[in-house]
């Protein structure tokens, strides 16, 4: 995604920062710095730490980011913001209706910093 939004003006390493954090903020009502204080982190990536499902919507909100950007051909970072949010919006739709479909957030405190993410879901399946 990164690639696509230098290919169309956006330059500073906090531009791209800030269109992250604002697809993120619309897919999950968080930024990734909010994110990682919600699972207790420091450094660590954020990523290695979310689930499948906190994964899936991550990934959809920065996909569909990446389709609108080209297919509204986005220039200038206005334009490439206004697509990362419209981009989350698609995300936090489908996850809202999810977790109504599941009855529970997608958004977890949960991290891997205590169990490895193999062990934790040995230990989730056992308490099913």
């Amino acid at each position: 995604m990164t690639e696509e939004w230098q290919n169309r003006g956006v330059k500073t390493p906090i531009e791209y920062a800030i269109l992250t954090a604002e697809i993120s903020k619309a897919t999950f009502g968080l930024t990734p710095k909010e994110y990682r204080q919600l699972k207790g982190l420091k450094k660590e990536n954020l990523r290695d730490h979310m689930d499948d499902l906190e994964l899936i919507f991550s990934m959809l909100g920065e996909r569909v980011t990446t389709e609108i950007t080209r297919t509204k051909n986005s220039q200038g970072y206005s334009e490439c913001e206004d697509a990362a949010h419209r981009g989350g919006q698609v995300a936090r739709n489908a996850r809202k209706d999810a977790e109504s479909e599941i009855g529970r957030s997608i958004v977890s405190e949960e991290n891997y910093l205590q169990v490895p993410e193999k062990k934790a879901k040995q230990i989730a399946k056992k308490t099913k």
